[in-house]
C-alpha cells in the first residue's frame, strides 16, 4: 500500500473516485460528486492541487492536501490534511478528514491509510496533536482512530472529537 499525493498523473482513477463519492457521508463533504471528466481535469483538480499552497484565499482559509491510497495500483481511499486549525477546525472536522471505497472497508484500509497520513501530518501541523472529529454512529472510523493512538477528548450531540498525540504513545 501506498499514499501518494493528488496529481495530474493519476487524474482518471482520482475523477473516478471523488465523482463517486457520496455528496456527504459520515461527514466528510465532497462537492464534486458527479463532475464530469472535463470540469474535474481543468478545473477542480487543479484547484484542488493549489490548496496545498493557497494564494490569494479568505483569512479562515487553511492549506489542506489531499491523500490518496492505493493497493496494487487500485486507487482505495482519501485523506485530507488541513495543515493547521481555526477555531471552527478546532471544535469541527479537525486536521485529518478521510474516505474509503465502499468495497474496500472492513479490510484494513483506514487504519494503514490513516498510520501512513498521520506519519506526513506530524511533519506538517504545528499543533502538539493531530485532532479528528468521529460521528457517534461510525463505529468502524473509531476504531480506525484508535487503531492509530487515538483517544476520546471531547463530544458533541453528534461526533466525538478524537486526538492522537504527536509525541509519545503508539505513533510516536
Amino acid at each position: 500500500m501506498e499514499l501518494r499525493k493528488m496529481n495530474m498523473q493519476d487524474v482518471k482513477a482520482q475523477w473516478e473516485y471523488t465523482t463517486a463519492l457520496p455528496e456527504d457521508e459520515n461527514g466528510l463533504t465532497n462537492p464534486y460528486h458527479g463532475v464530469s471528466f472535463e470540469e474535474y481535469k481543468n478545473d477542480v483538480l487543479p484547484t484542488l492541487i493549489s490548496y496545498e499552497h493557497p494564494v490569494n484565499m479568505p483569512d479562515w482559509f487553511v492549506p489542506e492536501t489531499y491523500y490518496y491510497l492505493w493497493d496494487e495500483g487500485r486507487l482505495v481511499g482519501e485523506f485530507r490534511i488541513r495543515h493547521h486549525l481555526t477555531d471552527a477546525l478546532r471544535e469541527g472536522a479537525g486536521h485529518i478528514g478521510y474516505s474509503i471505497l465502499k468495497e474496500c472497508r472492513g479490510k484494513g484500509y483506514g487504519t494503514e491509510g490513516l498510520r501512513l497520513t498521520v506519519q506526513i501530518a506530524k511533519e506538517i501541523v504545528p499543533e502538539d496533536e493531530i485532532y479528528l472529529r468521529v460521528n457517534k454512529d461510525n463505529i468502524a472510523s473509531q476504531k480506525v482512530m484508535i487503531n492509530n493512538g487515538a483517544y476520546r477528548a471531547g463530544e458533541d450531540e453528534g461526533h466525538y472529537f478524537m486526538r492522537i498525540r504527536k509525541m509519545g504513545g503508539v505513533n510516536a
